[in-house]
């Protein structure tokens, strides 16, 4: 027997995308434990941005939210982890500990029955700041392009235009599972007029944050369903539009601008 010990970490993912690893279940803790997203931060040593980016990117990708936010009035407001959170925290911890067994008996037995597969594993990291998990609701074909109509949640959809080469490529089929990424920089933010005349992708939501730069804008927009668009715009059209944390606005984007993914 061997005493060389081998620490195995458990990443989840969730259409190929990261979900949750050690360091994500760890900030759910912490916000279980303290109620608010920059108490959290702080007491994780991470940025309130940094923090409120991985929550977020958690709720996008799971079917129900796994926290809610609720506004207070002061810096970060409150916050509550939901059941399905905390199943995803309770579920994590147990796959750990089965995992943390198997890497005994791997330091116990060696790697060299071990095949490449379980020693490695690959994944790509992307540009695109919104990343859904999503459902195919339908699919409608064109002479060259396919509509394609996604389930954000079950209020909530996405209208895509890909070509139909790329619709065989991906398997879409109804029921089909995959994940929908629009840049940031795609997303616009229209008023409310403007948003009258949108046929497909508006989404109506809460600002809960705002940030500017001298030449262009960051803004999250809570739209519902435990879900945030990020847009990023010219300041001057932010400013313009009136846009302020805990103030309504209103994003869309173009279908032919939304990329496709699935496993």
């Amino acid at each position: 027997m061997t005493d060389d010990k081998i620490d195995a970490f458990l990443v989840l993912r969730s259409g190929g995308r990261l979900l949750v690893g050690r360091d994500r279940i760890r900030l759910l803790e912490a916000v279980a434990e303290h109620g608010s997203i920059s108490k959290a931060a702080k007491a994780m040593g991470l940025s309130y941005k940094t923090a409120w980016e991985a929550v977020d990117a958690i709720n996008n990708l799971l079917p129900t939210p796994a926290f809610v936010t609720r506004t207070s009035g002061r810096v970060g407001g409150a916050a509550e982890i939901t059941d399905e959170g905390r199943r995803l925290i309770e579920v994590f911890h147990r796959l750990e500990d089965h995992l943390a067994k198997v890497s005994s008996l791997i330091a116990e037995e060696g790697l060299e029955e071990i095949g490449d597969a379980l020693l490695w594993a690959s994944g790509f990291k992307v540009s695109a700041r919104n990343i859904f998990r999503t459902e195919v609701v339908s699919i409608r074909r064109w002479p060259v392009d396919v509509e394609v109509v996604l389930k954000l949640s079950d209020e909530q959809t996405i209208n895509a235009t890909i070509t139909n080469a790329a619709t065989e490529h991906l398997g879409l089929a109804p029921g089909r599972k995959a994940l929908a990424l629009v840049k940031a920089p795609f997303v616009r933010l229209v008023s409310a007029a403007e948003a009258e005349k949108v046929r497909h992708n508006l989404f109506r939501g809460e600002v809960k944050k705002r940030i500017d730069a001298e030449v262009h804008s960051e803004v999250h927009l809570d739209i519902g369903n435990g879900k945030t668009i990020v847009a990023v715009v010219p300041r001057h059209h932010a400013e313009d539009l009136g846009i302020a944390e805990h103030g309504e606005a209103f994003a869309t984007f173009e279908p032919d601008h939304i990329i496709i993914a699935v496993d």
